[in-house]
């Protein structure tokens, strides 16, 4: 068998193919009535901010910005929230929506008898996924502009930074998926992401940790995505900065390759 066809089976034969584009489409049309769901996604962020970020930060006043000089504590949080927002929506549509099509509704199997290939699939399910965390952090990163939690110009890159960090969360997401027998399996996602959450830097620095336990958080992915956001809005960027890109945009074509060659497996039985 000659490789470049099998290939063609599992990746779509270009980023961000037409068929993948129809998929996303269809996932438009679905939603229909029911976008206001979408709005759940900037509400938490938000209330964090609010009761986390300005409540309790009142009491705590300034902290230890990326550049190690004092920066208030709403604006130290607001970033990691963006971040985390981003990771929840990729999640959220690329765990629960993605089995209930994959295992109950059949949804591929309707799509895999036109042209489209299994890659087609996880491409146009990873970039739904996208553009539904890209409006949570478009309305979050509204309110922080708002709030004045923003520092630099640059920070106007902080919505791609977001895209990217959805981009590599999505992609394992979908890829974690396709091995789930049920329900139950669905604590998992909550075991891995609540830790994320409470741990990647997003309410206080990482230099509080024991220097064993700063080394695994600084490696984890949403850290990843905490400290490239939090560096552009607040105006420091460096050459972490491009760590955290490559981290997050490996992590993406990682999760892609398994979940593209997953899907072949499980659909074309």
């Amino acid at each position: 068998m000659s490789f470049a066809p099998a290939m063609g089976r599992i990746l779509p034969t270009r980023f961000g193919s037409r068929r993948a584009k129809l998929l996303i489409e269809r996932n438009t049309l679905a939603l229909g009535a029911n976008w206001f769901v979408i709005l759940s996604g900037f509400f938490e962020p938000l209330f964090y901010l609010l009761s986390i970020g300005f409540g309790i930060g009142g009491m705590v006043g300034d902290v230890p910005g990326p550049d190690g000089n004092p920066i208030p504590y709403a604006l130290f949080v607001a970033p990691a929230l963006l971040a985390s927002s981003s990771m929840n929506g990729a999640i959220t549509e690329c765990t629960f929506n993605f089995f209930f099509k994959l295992n109950y509704q059949k949804t591929y199997d309707a799509v895999l008898a036109t042209p489209m290939s299994p890659g087609d699939v996880a491409l146009g399910e990873i970039g739904w996924a996208i553009i539904r965390s890209t409006l949570y952090s478009i309305g979050f990163f509204a309110v922080i502009l708002l709030l004045g939690l923003v520092r630099s110009p640059l920070a106007i890159l902080a919505i791609p930074a977001a895209m990217l960090l959805s981009w590599a969360f999505s992609a394992v997401a979908l890829a974690l998926t396709t091995w789930m027998r049920g329900w139950q399996d669905f604590d998992l996602i909550f075991l891995i992401t609540l830790p994320l959450f409470l741990f990647s830097g997003t309410f206080y620095p990482i230099t509080a940790y024991p220097d064993a336990l700063r080394v695994v958080v600084e490696w984890s992915p949403l850290y990843q995505g905490v400290a490239l956001i939090r560096g552009l809005i607040t105006g420091v960027v460096d050459a972490g900065s491009i760590v955290n890109i490559v981290y997050l945009v490996l992590m993406g074509l990682i999760g892609l390759t398994i979940v593209s060659r997953r899907l072949d497996k499980l659909l074309r039985k």
